[in-house]
């Protein structure tokens, strides 16, 4: 079964075919983040206008020739505008080709990521001037699935700059969200602190360039947390805790270079240690035969060797860095799996919303 992805939830306009939930068959995605990095943030109108000229041409080169079985879509949560540019597509699209239409919850899609595993492969049937092309910031890739075996119960933790959460996973579509964040998300936080750092848009890639051969030891901030059982997580204080430290040492302006990546350091130490304390207490009290870190934030290179340093003798599944932030492909694995456990109730209509729980 061959799924089309759709994906619109932020600032990206990715679509997908995948079939059987793990085998990528062509992917496109389009971005302006750029020209979102110059108001430190993601602008919500600039998104959806970015989008509503991407949308169309993101799908031609997507779809080509192949032919498709359903569509999959995010219905939130997200920005509601760039969220509509994407459902208003797949439903149009869907009563035009005679296709059934499924609504994803974004989260889902970042939860099916680590069942797709792909690497480069040249199409048989076209050129790689057709494999791969580009257009204002839109790039195409034809990929294929290595063999991947992933078992049930899982822990999950996904983190990025909308959510941080672990969930405790019976199934594809069943399961339980035992911890979230109190306050900011990890990804969040990420953007805050390079705002004060004086970093760019997003904060969590340029964090985390900043705290290469930095001292992750020079600042101790403060534990989240520390004191309570919980798997729950908690960023504000932190991001507190650095804006203190900053001011304390005069100001951004009066920091060395040197001092600058040792603060990063430190930042990043800290946000990553409190993400791996939730889970490696989760995994203390729950019987499950992997670990699974996804989202943007999963992209991080510390967190994914403290991952390793501190939960070793569990199986641990990270996407490859182009699945862990938001893409289509996460979208229509998602869809094929609730395909699979869910029959016709896949298909049920669906409301586009910016804030709606997963309800799993």
């Amino acid at each position: 079964m061959i799924i089309l992805g759709i994906e619109t939830s932020c600032d990206e306009t990715s679509v997908a075919l995948v079939e059987d939930g793990k085998r990528v068959l062509s992917g496109v995605t389009a971005s302006s983040v750029q020209e979102q990095a110059k108001y430190g943030g993601v602008f919500p109108e600039v998104a959806a206008r970015r989008q509503l000229e991407f949308i169309m041409e993101v799908i031609k080169q997507a779809v080509g020739e192949e032919k498709f079985d359903a569509i999959a879509v995010t219905r939130g949560p997200g920005l509601l505008t760039s969220l509509l540019v994407g459902t208003t597509a797949a439903r149009t699209l869907a009563s035009i080709w005679k296709k059934s239409l499924i609504g994803v919850h974004h989260t889902l899609g970042h939860l099916s990521s680590p069942w797709i595993e792909c690497q480069p492969e040249r199409h048989p049937e076209r050129s790689q001037n057709e494999a791969k092309r580009s257009f204002g910031g839109v790039e195409g890739r034809r990929l294929t699935r290595l063999e991947n075996d992933i078992r049930f119960p899982i822990l999950a933790l996904s983190v990025s700059g909308g959510h941080s959460e672990i969930w405790l996973r019976e199934s594809h579509t069943k399961g339980k969200l035992i911890g979230r964040t109190r306050d900011d998300a990890a990804g969040e936080a990420f953007d805050k602190g390079a705002a004060l750092l004086g970093l760019p848009y997003p904060g969590g890639p340029a964090i985390s360039k900043s705290a290469e051969g930095g001292n992750p030891h020079y600042i101790e901030f403060p534990r989240p947390l520390a004191g309570e059982k919980t798997f729950g997580f908690s960023f504000s204080g932190l991001k507190t805790s650095l804006k203190y430290a900053i001011r304390d040492r005069g100001g951004i302006d009066a920091l060395s270079e040197a001092e600058k990546k040792d603060v990063a350091a430190s930042f990043q130490e800290t946000v990553c240690r409190h993400l791996v304390d939730q889970i490696c207490r989760a995994l203390e009290v729950h019987d499950v035969r992997e670990l699974h870190v996804v989202g943007g934030v999963a992209a991080n290179g510390r967190l994914r060797s403290m991952l390793k340093e501190r939960c070793g003798d569990i199986k641990i599944r990270i996407p490859p860095l182009k699945y862990c932030t938001d893409n289509a492909a996460m979208i229509a694995a998602a869809g094929y799996f609730m395909i699979q456990e869910l029959g016709e109730g896949a298909h049920e209509g669906f409301e586009t919303e910016a804030s709606v729980s997963l309800g799993v």
